[in-house]
């Protein structure tokens, strides 16, 4: 079983400003439904206009504590989980350490005064989701902040490290540094490629850490984003198949690749063999929208992983996880799991 301090993620801690819009605020602002990018200067904005004109809701987000918070809420052990990344010294740095932490996760957030407090526009449409993240003091996170004394003590208590492509972009070192101790102490490291923008603009930093990863996980259009940089083609087996093939730090294990695709059944390489995992069937009219789906899979992906439980399972948990998401407003969890 897990036990506290089982699973370390890190990542970008952001509030997430969610609301339905229609199709002509993305078009206004260059955007694609289920796509997600980093903003810039022409998106800035965006978070004004839905503040004053749309009806919005705030929820703490990011898609690494995301994950976490689901894979907490799957656990039902107080602590876990532990969840590291840098917000501002403001209120809504306040109200996401209150959140996490009121989903049962030990926040570890390094606070910053020069920047403040991330924040993702959350904008659905047709159950489709466009995610503009404005990182804001996420992307202030210094690698020196996994040396204090707290943090350096969850990371040796730590059985599995998960963070996501999105990170890249603000502490590769912080990233290769627990991928080595995963390494070092025959751990589990995860990594989420996270967006096809990842590939296509960090290729060099994701191939960094690929080395020390057991487990890579994305959805079709990641995947195929991947083989399409690689000179590999779409064909996600082919991908799956190659990508598990790269040099790895850690040879006890084989790394394992996974590919979902949403309603369609889910790919996975076991490092011998390729897998196709049925998704369980969900009635349209009960999506409400796919926001944070993909997160909250890997959320439960990972509590089952924790407790050394079959490849099967831990996809059935990832699919069970997701599909409570997409039936939800958000990325939120209540009650208890129902999950055998």
């Amino acid at each position: 079983m897990a036990s506290a301090g089982s699973i370390f993620g890190i990542g970008n801690p952001l509030l997430d400003i969610s609301t339905p819009v229609p199709l002509s605020v993305l078009e206004k602002y260059g955007l694609q439904p289920a796509n997600a990018c980093l903003a810039e200067e022409k998106h800035i904005p965006l978070y004004i206009e839905l503040v004053k004109d749309y009806k919005v809701e705030y929820i703490a987000g990011g898609a690494a504590q995301n994950t976490i918070r689901a894979a907490q809420w799957m656990l039902q052990v107080p602590g876990a989980t532990t969840y590291v990344g840098c917000v501002g010294k403001d209120q809504f740095g306040d109200e996401l350490k209150k959140a996490a932490e009121g989903d049962g996760v030990k926040v570890q957030y390094q606070v910053t005064e020069s920047a403040p407090t991330g924040t993702c526009a959350v904008l659905v449409t047709n159950k489709d989701r466009s995610l503009v993240a404005n990182l804001g003091a996420a992307q202030k996170f210094e690698f020196s902040f996994l040396s204090t004394p707290e943090v350096k003590e969850s990371i040796e208590k730590a059985k599995i490290f998960y963070t996501t492509g999105y990170f890249l972009t603000v502490s590769p070192e912080s990233v290769i540094h627990l991928g080595k101790h995963a390494v070092e102490k025959d751990k589990i490291f995860v990594v989420n490629i996270s967006a096809p923008f990842v590939v296509d603009f960090n290729f060099d930093k994701l191939s960094s850490v690929l080395p020390y990863a057991d487990f890579v996980i994305a959805n079709e259009s990641e995947g195929q984003a991947f083989g399409r940089k690689a000179g590999w083609g779409e064909d996600l087996e082919v991908i799956a198949t190659k990508l598990s093939a790269l040099p790895k730090e850690n040879k006890n294990k084989k790394r394992v690749v996974v590919f979902t695709q949403g309603s369609q059944p889910a790919i996975v390489f076991d490092g011998e063999k390729i897998h196709h995992f049925a998704t369980p069937k969900i009635d349209p009219s009960e999506i409400v929208d796919t926001n944070g789906a993909g997160d909250t899979f890997v959320g439960g992906f990972l509590s089952q992983l924790v407790q050394g439980s079959s490849l099967e399972k831990c996809v059935a948990a990832g699919h069970y996880c997701a599909g409570l998401c997409i039936k939800t407003s958000g990325c939120k969890f209540s009650g208890k799991p129902n999950f055998s």
